[in-house]
């Protein structure tokens, strides 16, 4: 194991220490640094041998930050982006579903506070909720002030 290896793993765990990353994430962030085929894939196969990095820690890391201020749609978008597996996105997309009219409007409330007083305004409030990734069923129940 040579001091590039070390370097890797030491450059790997420093960016997990400031948050959690994938592995797609890590890969993409050193492959600059590797300087032989199959270095990094080592350093990372080793991380998450022992634990150090979790694609279950990502998923409930991304969805505890972002769930208050984001629809399940911007969501779905960041854990992709993350490469994280497919299956894994769709359970923690589902579950984000269920909430997604109270996140709406707590979103809504904290941004507006009223309901719209006309049609400019109405669009307004819905292109904000849009921006921010809740969906079109949600938006519309919110800006209308149905409670159910």
């Amino acid at each position: 194991m040579g001091f590039d290896q070390i370097s890797l793993k030491g450059r790997a765990l420093r960016l997990l220490s400031g948050r959690e990353h994938s592995r797609a994430e890590l890969q993409r962030k050193l492959q600059v640094h590797e300087t032989e085929p199959g270095e990094l894939a080592r350093a990372l196969d080793e991380l998450e041998a022992k634990g150090f990095i979790n694609e279950q820690r990502v998923l409930e890391s991304v969805v505890h930050r972002r769930a208050g201020k984001m629809g399940a749609m911007r969501v779905r978008q960041e854990l992709q982006a993350k490469g994280l597996s497919a299956e894994a996105v769709a359970r923690a997309v589902a579950e984000l579903q269920g909430s997604e009219v109270e996140r709406a409007r707590e979103v809504w409330r904290k941004k507006f506070g009223a309901p719209p007083s006309d049609a400019a305004e109405r669009g307004r409030q819905m292109r904000f909720l849009a921006s921010r990734g809740f969906g079109t069923d949600a938006i519309r129940r919110v800006v209308s002030g149905d409670e159910d």
